[in-house]
């Protein structure tokens, strides 16, 4: 805490001290289990099941691991994920961007009715079957676009972007517009710029929804060629699953089989979850400084 600690009142010490316990307790309720998850990972799955493993493998096996990455479709699957959260990222940043700069001002025939419009769809679902329909009718669904384009825009991300645009002093565009520019080339070259803390935040939604959404591989995609890691690997977990439980059921016929069995259900879910997590983990740290200045976007006004 430093020399200007003992320079406070008591009041303030307990206060600072509380703030410190507070972190550090959120700290540990968000590292400690991670720790368990990747302790039981790197563990024997039958072992595991005996209990007592916190933060340290008992038995180290890569068992686990190599059970989700001996799919066949599994390289496919990652260039799948790869695809999609890079293209659908990329994208959806620069139109979302586009809308919210053509939004933030009052010179948009109409902008409050725009605005009001796609404020509207944030409160009110189609659901999911006239959803599939209209993919289907779109010639979406079971295609590699379905992961994309559905997820180009959306209502809360724009929002948050107009906003942050909104906070650019205008004495810039004025200045640009005199020196001769167009409208594309003040977004290009003095919005965007200006925007990092935002598009950075704006973009580590999109990775990460895109990375982690398992639910549209399953439902919208019928081709086993045409679904992320997410999906495969949720199939995988459930089919581990599924075969314990009947070599559970069948344990007398099916003992010795059913002790050369070192992955479990449970064992091969956390395999999952590090394999899942670790890409975003890896890119967090990049993109960091610009998170926490996106955070507080609209907490300052002029």
């Amino acid at each position: 805490m430093g020399n200007e600690f003992y320079k406070l009142s008591v009041g303030e010490k307990i206060f600072k001290i509380v703030i410190y316990l507070l972190i550090i307790g959120l700290c540990l309720s968000i590292i400690l289990p991670f720790m368990n998850i990747l302790a039981l990972s790197f563990n024997a799955g039958k072992d595991a099941e005996r209990g007592g493993i916190y933060f340290w493998p008992r038995a180290w096996s890569t068992e686990n691991f190599k059970e989700v990455f001996m799919s066949a479709n599994v390289g496919t699957a990652f260039g799948i994920s790869i695809f999609r959260t890079v293209v659908g990222t990329v994208a959806s940043v620069f139109l979302t961007a586009m809308a919210a700069y053509a939004l933030k001002g009052k010179t948009l025939p109409g902008v409050k009715f725009f605005t009001l419009l796609i404020f509207f769809t944030m409160l009110f679902s189609g659901g999911i079957i006239p959803y599939y329909m209209l993919l289907k009718s779109l010639n979406l669904t079971n295609t590699i676009w379905v992961y994309v384009i559905p997820s180009l825009y959306s209502a809360w991300n724009l929002i948050i972007m107009r906003t942050f645009f909104q906070q650019i002093h205008p004495s810039l565009e004025e200045s640009a517009r005199i020196d001769g520019y167009n409208d594309f080339s003040i977004f290009m070259r003095i919005i965007m710029p200006l925007s990092r803390p935002v598009v950075a935040v704006i973009a580590l939604f999109n990775a990460v929804s895109h990375w982690n959404d398992w639910f549209t591989g399953a439902f919208y995609v019928r081709s086993s060629n045409l679904r992320p890691l997410s999906t495969l690997l949720q199939e995988m977990l459930m089919q581990a699953e599924a075969m314990r439980d009947t070599l559970s059921q069948a344990a007398g016929a099916n003992y010795d089989a059913l002790e050369k069995i070192q992955v479990t259900g449970n064992s091969l879910k956390m395999a999952t979850i590090v394999i899942v997590v670790t890409p975003i983990i890896l890119i967090y740290p990049f993109i960091q400084k610009y998170f926490a200045k996106g955070v507080m976007i609209g907490s300052l006004k002029e």
